[in-house]
C-alpha cells in the first residue's frame, strides 16, 4: 500500500472508530476491539516510518491521521502520549507551510483538542471566517461543528466541580 493510501486508510478507520455507534447501530465488543487494534497498528506503522511526507500537505495529513488514530484507539503500549507530543511538535513546524485551508483547519482543530492552546483555535476560526457561509461543503461544516464541540466540551472525560 502506498504511503498516501495508508494515511487515507488510517483517516477512514479512525473516523469510523470515533463515530462507531453514533448512527444508532449496536456496538459489538469484538468489532470495537478489532477496529481499535487495527487503528493502533496502523498508527504505529506510520509513526515508525517517520513524520515526513512529499509535501507540507502530506505531512499535515499524516499528523492529522495519527492524532485521530491515537485519539480513537483504546490501545497504548506506554508511549502513546510521548508519540502524540512528537506529532504535535511536528505539526507546529508544518502548519505555517500549508496552503490547503480545510486541511489546515482540521489539523489546527485536532491539535487544539490535545493541548487546548487558544492560539490554535483562533487560527482555525480566522480561516473559517474567510469561508462563504452560504456555500460550505459538508467537510467544512463537519470540522466547524467538531471545533465547536471541542471548545464547548474541553474536558469530556473529567468531572469539574
Amino acid at each position: 500500500m502506498h504511503f498516501s493510501e495508508q494515511i487515507d486508510a488510517l483517516l477512514r478507520l479512525s473516523h469510523n472508530l470515533l463515530y462507531l455507534g453514533m448512527d444508532g447501530s449496536p456496538i459489538y465488543s469484538d468489532e470495537l476491539a478489532r477496529m481499535s487494534g487495527e487503528t493502533f497498528r496502523l498508527c504505529n506503522e506510520l509513526y515508525d516510518g517517520g513524520l515526513h511526507g512529499a509535501s507540507p500537505e502530506e505531512e499535515a495529513s499524516l499528523c492529522l491521521a495519527l492524532l485521530l488514530g491515537y485519539n480513537a484507539t483504546l490501545c497504548d503500549h506506554g508511549d502513546k502520549q510521548q508519540r502524540i507530543q512528537q506529532i504535535l511538535e511536528h505539526s507546529w513546524k508544518v502548519l505555517p507551510h500549508m496552503s490547503d485551508p480545510l486541511l489546515k483547519v482540521r489539523l489546527l482543530t485536532y491539535c487544539y483538542s490535545e493541548c487546548y492552546e487558544e492560539e490554535l483555535a483562533d487560527q482555525a476560526h480566522a480561516i473559517i471566517a474567510t469561508w462563504n457561509a452560504d456555500q460550505l461543503t459538508s467537510d467544512q461544516k463537519e470540522i466547524i461543528e467538531e471545533l465547536q464541540n471541542i471548545e464547548d466540551n474541553p474536558y469530556p472525560w473529567e468531572y469539574i466541580d
